[in-house]
């Protein structure tokens, strides 16, 4: 990637829960970063984790898996990854294999609220520490997970939609096309868009349906809305591989006019954003939940309580990225930071 001006570091500090360690690892061969590790709390004792995300053809949660293996290595954690595959009957299969096992710990992203909640909570009973990472199993209130690592899902879809409309001057014709419904990840960036353009009255929303997270969708949609919408202007999604799968669909039409926001600011978002294929995108921290994660659940399996020691809560957020800030952003996540 081109050399790109100085990094933005919104956001940089809020990754300080990972430990010490974090802030080093970058700048460290693996056995300096290792012996740093051991200074944050790495486990003595192998220890054995079970993780799940949403679906590995997604690339954020791809990124997630290598995360969790990177700082599992640092903190002597072994970790087993069920694939949730994009499917809330698939992942829930996945679960309730995992729930029919002993595990240390396990981190769990769900990809809908409450289809995972009963082989969860029977791993709660059990006294397995469940970490739960970017979206709500179940509300916090209804299920005794160990913490619950995410970003402001609201912060990041009004901050892209708030960039979207400087760039096209509060005005025109806008669509957003949505994650799954039932991820409350994808509800709150809905929530963030419709925050912002409600105070942009000159602007038009043509369409909001969902893709899924699916790529296939995403551009069948957007065949479907460039035949049917002479004018669009911009365009919020609420991941960069949809963002990424209708630009390619816009490229073909020659409608290359229309400003691109995404979400999760992954390496192929970022080279879009330093060559303006993308206008703007906003990390979504995979490395620093799946990361952060690890360094939870063995903080749990040595002890640490929910409420004193570890938050119920923790906000993992990302900065906004555009082409000032992209190739710091791309650093990051090759040393698995951010």
């Amino acid at each position: 990637m081109t050399d790109l001006p100085k990094t933005n570091r919104r956001g940089f500090l809020a990754g300080a829960s990972l430990g010490g360690a974090a802030a080093l690892v970058g700048g460290l061969g693996i056995k300096e970063a290792a012996a740093q590790a051991v200074a944050a709390g790495r486990s003595e004792k192998p220890l054995k984790a079970a993780f799940s995300n949403a679906g590995l053809q997604a690339t954020w949660c791809a990124q997630g898996k290598q995360a969790a293996e990177y700082w599992g290595k640092l903190y002597n954690v072994e970790v087993t990854w069920f694939d949730g595959q994009l499917d809330a009957v698939k992942q829930r299969a996945a679960i309730d294999n995992m729930a029919s096992q002993k595990w240390d710990f396990v981190a769990i992203q769900a990809f809908g609220i409450g289809t995972l909640t009963q082989p969860v909570k029977k791993m709660i009973d059990a006294g397995i520490p469940v970490i739960d990472m970017d979206t709500l199993i179940a509300p916090l209130d209804t299920i005794d997970v160990h913490a619950l690592l995410a970003p402001d899902n609201v912060f990041m879809g009004a901050a892209v939609t708030q960039s979207l409309m400087s760039a096209i001057g509060g005005k025109g014709k806008v669509i957003m096309t949505q994650g799954a419904l039932g991820h409350t990840g994808a509800q709150g960036r809905a929530a963030g868009f419709k925050q912002v353009v409600a105070q942009y009255p000159g602007v038009e929303v043509l369409d909001d349906q969902p893709a899924d997270w699916d790529v296939t969708k995403a551009a069948r949609l957007w065949e479907t809305y460039l035949t049917k919408y002479p004018q669009i202007d911009a365009a919020y999604f609420h991941n960069d591989d949809m963002a990424l799968a209708a630009y390619n669909v816009m490229k073909a039409k020659g409608r290359t006019e229309i400003k691109i926001g995404g979400t999760d600011a992954m390496p192929p978002a970022l080279a879009a954003v330093a060559d303006g294929r993308m206008h703007a995108t906003v990390r979504n921290p995979s490395c620093r939940i799946h990361g952060g994660a690890i360094v939870a659940g063995v903080a749990a399996v040595n002890g640490e309580k929910t409420g004193n020691g570890i938050p119920k809560n923790i906000v993992t957020d990302g900065p906004v990225v555009t082409k000032d800030n992209a190739a710091g952003m791309q650093w990051m996540q090759d040393h698995f930071l951010i």
